[in-house]
């Protein structure tokens, strides 16, 4: 692969990036093809495979370069002291960044395409992981972490996937925020102050603790976790 990182480099790769956008934007993804992107970047092939291997790692590049920006000002966001708020302003900017972007919310969530081959959707849901992580060290979250990330990035992905299959004058301005409210509501405690009852947060709250703890031999730890996993899940097991 391509490995000059000189201003002419760097000003065919974002040609191709900008023509592969267009691409997807007028026929989707299955109009991105090496020699229509070539053609319309105005290079050869040989230089389109150089630059990013093949169409994967094209579409991924592409994903990335739409993306780059919301990391950016994610990373350099401080975080809403209230973990649950923060899961919330996390939601409406996911929202927001699929509808300004689409062709990244497009690769980033191809149907039949593996998650581990997106870079960019493993970014996110790095974040997102984070942010459930959160609530649940505060002891807030009904059920496992990654049960969690998991519901919250379906029912994000279909809010964003529904919201851009209509025309933007007839979109409801209100079903993002009344899907977000319902997601929170399924997956979060009042505050634990008020709701110790709840042993599966609890547990919740206590497994997501046990890596930063010494106190435990491995063993020790690896067996605590696989109680805590079992309360967790209530009628599971």
């Amino acid at each position: 692969m391509e490995t000059d990182n000189g201003p002419e480099t760097q000003d065919v790769r974002t040609r191709v990036l900008d023509a592969a956008s267009r691409l997807i934007i007028i026929g989707g993804i299955t109009a991105l093809t090496t020699r229509a992107v070539a053609a319309a970047a105005g290079i050869q092939a040989p230089t389109l495979y150089r630059l990013f291997g093949d169409k994967r790692g094209l579409l991924n590049a592409v994903a990335e370069h739409g993306q780059a920006a919301f990391i950016a000002d994610k990373a350099a966001m401080p975080p809403h002291p209230d973990p649950v708020q923060n899961l919330a302003n996390a939601w409406d900017s996911y929202v927001a960044f699929g509808l300004t972007n689409p062709v990244a919310f497009a690769i980033m969530n191809e149907v039949g395409a593996l998650a581990s081959e997106s870079p960019a959707m493993l970014a996110g849901l790095a974040i997102l992981r984070e942010r459930v992580e959160r609530i649940a060290r505060a002891a807030r979250l009904r059920m496992p972490v990654e049960r969690a990330v998991a519901l919250i990035h379906a029912a994000g992905v279909g809010t964003v996937t529904t919201l851009l299959a209509i025309p933007a004058e007839e979109r409801d301005p209100q079903l993002s925020s009344v899907v977000r409210d319902s997601v929170i509501a399924s997956i979060v405690t009042t505050s634990p102050d008020q709701d110790h009852a709840d042993l599966a947060s609890l547990a919740v709250g206590l497994r997501a603790h046990l890596d930063s703890t010494k106190a435990l031999t491995p063993g020790e730890s690896l067996l605590l976790s696989e109680f805590l996993d079992r309360l967790a899940r209530p009628g599971e097991g």
